[in-house]
């Protein structure tokens, strides 16, 4: 994958880095010599990923602690994005889900869901394909997952807010294109991170066949950026998986995710 001419000066930013993904993103990417902006609200964590890899690697490594729910926080993340030294590859990794359903939730809840997953991604999106498509390379690639093709888990709108990151990055992808400039959404299955512990879920019952790992994500990521694909999707299962959401009869989805998280029973309504 070659998004500059300048290889030695290649530049990443990436949002949520400091676990999960995002750090696997990270990692990756400064072994393969690329500079890097990292972006997350723990300024502590930031600050020690970015010595290990800086003196791990020899790579330029920039902290930025944001929390990107808020506009201040996207508001620095653009400025950064637009001044400075280039920014060739945007990994808009940070998100959330929620551990409660819709009609359990508060509006305040349901916002900053929203800001994160939806807002966050559409504002640093545009601010780094301005200059992207100005210099004619660079690549954004936007975290969405598989649960954003089908309703699977009732009550939640985590899914919802993924259906839409999914959409917005094929088709911005596709407009991009004639200026080469790569928009790509990688759609993950279940992934060994801090997601789902941060958020409260129990995943105990998950079976083990269906755990992906980060570093495995992001290894089928960049060969799919490459490709030039618009939606990647890491793993055979959860390609089948996806078609099955894609193509089979709403109603036996239904019954399928009738007893998934988010449910509620009458006696919680």
């Amino acid at each position: 994958m070659t998004l500059d001419p300048a290889t030695a000066e290649r530049r990443a930013l990436v949002t949520g880095a400091t676990a999960g993904i995002g750090a696997a993103f990270a990692r990756r990417l400064a072994s393969d010599g690329w500079h890097l902006v990292l972006v997350a609200r723990d300024a502590g964590r930031l600050t020690e990923l970015a010595a290990d890899l800086g003196s791990r690697h020899g790579r330029e490594v920039e902290t930025l602690s944001a929390d990107l729910s808020t506009d201040d926080g996207c508001d620095a993340v653009e400025q950064r994005l637009s001044t400075g030294s280039p920014v060739h590859l945007l990994v808009n990794n940070a998100g959330i889900s929620l551990n409660k359903p819709f009609l359990r939730s508060t509006a305040e809840d349901e916002a900053r869901l929203l800001r994160l997953n939806v807002h966050a991604v559409m504002r640093l999106t545009l601010a780094a394909l301005r200059p992207m498509t100005e210099r004619r390379n660079g690549a954004v690639i936007n975290v969405s997952s598989v649960a954003g093709f089908g309703a699977v888990m009732p009550g939640s709108t985590y899914s919802a807010s993924k259906a839409w990151v999914t959409n917005f990055s094929e088709s911005v992808g596709q407009s991009t294109r004639p200026y080469g400039v790569r928009v790509m959404a990688l759609c993950p299955g279940y992934t060994r991170t801090e997601f789902h512990d941060r958020a409260g879920i129990n995943m105990s019952k998950t079976p083990e066949w269906m755990w992906l790992k980060a570093e495995d994500v992001v290894d089928e990521a960049l060969r799919d950026l490459g490709k030039g694909k618009l939606v990647s999707i890491p793993a055979w299962k959860y390609k089948v998986a996806v078609a099955g959401l894609r193509h089979a009869p709403r109603r036996l989805l239904q019954v399928v995710a009738r007893d998934t998280r988010g449910r509620i029973g009458r006696d919680e309504r």
